[in-house]
């Protein structure tokens, strides 16, 4: 019986298959599944493991045993309490990325949440609030749509939680973070997110996973993350489907928020 359905589900499949073929996430060659990455563009990804920072996410060359921080979250703690990232921002990713961004690519959507739910699964815990990064209103309208919140959609239906895309707004324009400098990125975003009162009575003392697309100094994450606790979060944690790696910001630069 059950290989009866197996065929009949093919033969429903085929005449999809037939016209749309499935094609790579990285370059758009074909491939055999939908959700795939050919051979030539899987090496090319690299997964984010551990053993890393508790905190930061970022991953260490071996490991250094529990609870060690990296200099990073010593130095300059964040305002939220963990980040992670599905994979290094470079390559495949990289393209991946700009395609939702800029192509208007939102079928990447739902197979970058699939790898952001393996990286980021200790961050999913009964009552927890999916967030996304907002855009402000202006820049929405002329892209269409914001590349994290169909991320965060994706993300939340996989795991089950509330999504709240309205809960952070952006409440003033910023500048796009490309080209500027680490502490031009935090003055650029001070101050630029809120929590409506709606927000407010849905997010206080839950657990938040704010969503956005790439880690890059994390500027932007932090100053959503402050908006977010001075509206009554309990805990705010971090998951992007990329992260710049330290070290890698010039050369990741170019395409980056």
């Amino acid at each position: 019986m059950g290989f009866i359905r197996q065929v009949g589900e093919r033969a429903r499949q085929w005449p999809a298959r037939v016209l749309f073929p499935p094609v790579c996430l990285g370059c758009r060659n074909l491939v055999t599944a939908p959700g795939t990455l050919c051979p030539e563009c899987w090496p090319d990804l690299r997964f984010l493991e551990p053993p890393w920072c508790p905190v930061m996410g970022t991953p260490f060359s071996y490991d250094m045993g529990e609870g060690f921080l990296s200099a990073e979250a010593i130095a300059n703690p964040p305002p939220f309490a963990r980040a992670r990232a599905a994979v290094a921002y470079d390559g495949v990713a990289r393209r991946m990325v700009q395609g939702l961004k800029f192509s208007d690519r939102t079928d990447l959507a739902p197979w970058m949440a699939r790898w952001m739910l393996r990286a980021g699964r200790e961050l999913v815990a009964d009552g927890a609030v999916v967030v996304p990064v907002p855009l402000h209103r202006w820049r929405f309208f002329s892209r269409r749509f914001n590349q994290s919140a169909e991320l965060s959609r994706a993300f939340a239906r996989l795991a089950g939680l509330d999504y709240r895309p309205d809960a952070l707004i952006r409440r003033r324009v910023t500048r796009q973070q490309v080209g500027l400098g680490v502490r031009e990125r935090e003055a650029n975003v001070r101050g630029a997110f809120t929590v409506p009162v709606e927000g407010k009575l849905a997010l206080k003392a839950r657990r938040i996973v704010l969503i956005d697309d790439v880690y890059t100094t994390g500027a932007t994450v932090a100053a959503a993350a402050r908006a977010l606790r001075r509206a009554g979060a309990r805990q705010v944690d971090v998951l992007t489907f990329a992260r710049v790696l330290p070290g890698d910001f010039a050369s990741a630069e170019p395409g980056t928020i």
